[in-house]
């Protein structure tokens, strides 16, 4: 398909998620971070001994991350009510998790669910895989598929402080089709259950559902998440994660 199609394919399905309200106005700080918004692995001391262990998930949560998965991006929300959360990015090696970057982040406004509904102003907790991304601002050297269309924008009826949320975009595959553009709006398990749960550009405040952290953040893991290492995202509320 040559590239004027595509564009136009893409803003069609963007105007066919904003009419169903698929595409989630996520309205998602940073807490003694570095200027880029994140710590290294060399300022911050691993969370655990037992190097086998994604830090602070229990059993529960753990069992589900897949035996092939090689990068975790785990997301620690403060309470089950609170929007504020850590993202740390951790890799493993041989049988060994290591710590590599984390960054202050928001999630939904209203915390979390394990039950999450279309507009529940809540971010889902669990174990998803991440496959596909996209944006406004043209491909930072993504491994994952890059989508790169203005078909992202936010709206300009939205809070200036919101336009650029979905500059880089990484699709959390919650209720969505895997090898698809973020934009998609096919729900496999219903509206109700909601999508277009993303990580995406923080603006300092809670989200509709999703999770979103400083641009440099993005950008890190636009060019370090690698569909050959499978990588998954763990989230949820810390209690809830331990569990």
């Amino acid at each position: 398909m040559d590239r004027m199609r595509m564009s136009g394919v893409l803003r069609g399905v963007a105007a066919v998620a904003l009419a169903a309200g698929l595409l989630v106005g996520c309205e998602g700080g940073e807490r003694g971070a570095g200027s880029d918004g994140s710590d290294s692995a060399a300022s911050n001391g691993s969370r655990t001994v037992d190097k086998r262990r994604i830090p602070d998930v229990g059993e529960k949560w753990a069992a589900r991350i897949p035996r092939s998965a090689r990068q975790v991006v785990a997301v620690y929300g403060e309470g089950r009510n609170s929007a504020d959360a850590t993202v740390v990015l951790y890799t493993k090696d041989g049988d060994a998790w290591q710590r590599d970057r984390s960054w202050p982040a928001h999630n939904g406004r209203r915390g979390w669910t394990t039950n999450h509904r279309e507009n529940d102003k809540r971010s889902p907790v669990g174990v998803f895989t991440l496959s596909d991304a996209g944006g406004v601002l043209a491909d930072p050297g993504a491994k994952l598929p890059y989508h790169h269309t203005a078909a992202f924008a936010a709206p300009h009826y939205w809070p200036r402080t919101h336009w650029h949320d979905f500059d880089y975009v990484i699709a959390i595959d919650y209720n969505r089709v895997r090898g698809t553009t973020p934009l998609d709006p096919t729900r496999p398990q219903g509206t109700r259950k909601g999508g277009s749960i993303w990580l995406h550009l923080d603006h300092g405040s809670g989200t509709s559902g999703c999770v979103s952290l400083p641009k440099a953040g993005m950008a890190y893991l636009l060019k370090t998440l690698d569909p050959a290492r499978h990588p998954v995202v763990v989230m949820g509320d810390e209690r809830e994660l331990a569990a």
